[in-house]
């Protein structure tokens, strides 16, 4: 059962990345696997601690940074020391014309694995983004939660399972849950 913070994320987001083309796609995505339900050109995983995005973009034999489509981050930010930097060390993974997709949580438990750090709006998420580099222009970010969603997250065991016959998918936009957003390099 899929967890209720991620539902309205989730079908958002597949939206974002579908209109792109994922079949001429070459797709990195970092300390995740959110990205092999589609199918990319091209898909590599960078996984911490083998690869700190924080200490810099992923380089070839040639010490360059490597170049793809579309970078992803699915729940990772919030545990970066340094979310700043990562997010300059991608957006030189990028090639022009080139998408970062990052989600992240709001309202949610501590969760340290290794660190807890940070927690994002849709706005906050937009700021980052604006400030490493990206036009705000070529921004699309979203959030989204309820006051269910919010006291479920409170539930001893976490996360909580979306149950359609209990959980609203209504979006209260004073209580955010979630947030993601898409960012283009132009």
């Amino acid at each position: 059962m899929p967890s209720l913070n991620r539902i309205a994320m989730g079908k958002s987001s597949r939206g974002m990345i579908r209109q792109l083309g994922p079949k001429k796609l070459q797709v990195a995505e970092i300390s995740g696997k959110w990205g092999q339900m589609f199918d990319f050109a091209s898909y590599q995983q960078f996984r911490y601690p083998e690869y700190d995005i924080c200490q810099g973009p992923v380089c070839g034999d040639d010490g360059r940074p490597q170049k793809f489509d579309l970078v992803l981050a699915n729940q990772v930010w919030e545990h970066l020391d340094r979310p700043y930097a990562a997010t300059k060390n991608v957006r030189r993974m990028l090639r022009r014309g080139g998408h970062f997709w990052l989600a992240v949580p709001f309202h949610i438990p501590f969760h340290a694995a290794p660190n807890d750090c940070s927690r994002w709006s849709a706005r906050g998420l937009t700021n980052l983004l604006i400030e490493c580099g990206f036009e705000p222009e070529a921004i699309r970010a979203e959030q989204w939660g309820n006051r269910n969603a919010a006291l479920r997250n409170l539930e001893a065991n976490w996360p909580p399972e979306y149950d359609e016959s209990t959980d609203p998918l209504d979006n209260d936009p004073d209580m955010p849950v979630c947030a993601w957003a898409i960012a283009q390099k132009t």
